[in-house]
């Protein structure tokens, strides 16, 4: 016999937090702020844990990035840097890195 009212168990893979989190947020309207949060997931292994201690990313409008260094300083010398940073960002986020970079002090 049939049990009338019970449903048989979903059938689907397990997904992980991260890309739960992200798809929340763009179904939210919040895209960007996700895709700032994948940036910043892989921020120390982009750039380096150096400057990672003194910068992090803090907004993403299209395809720049901005970031904010605690000095200006550290803003300078980041500006120096940019296209080793869009490197390890390309290398770590693929089509999806930032074409471009724009540090502020903060």
């Amino acid at each position: 016999m049939k049990r009338v009212g019970r449903r048989s168990p979903r059938k689907t893979r397990p997904e992980a937090v991260g890309s739960l989190v992200a798809r929340v947020l763009g179904d939210l309207g919040l895209g960007e702020t996700a895709a700032v949060m994948k940036v910043a997931g892989c921020w120390e292994a982009a750039v380096g844990p150096e400057i990672a201690r003194h910068c992090q990313p803090t907004a993403l409008r299209g395809a720049v990035l901005e970031a904010t260094a605690d000095s200006s300083v550290w803003c300078q010398q980041l500006q120096l840097q940019k296209p080793e940073i869009l490197a390890g960002l390309r290398r770590e986020l693929g089509a999806e890195a930032p074409r471009e970079l724009r540090f502020k002090v903060g």
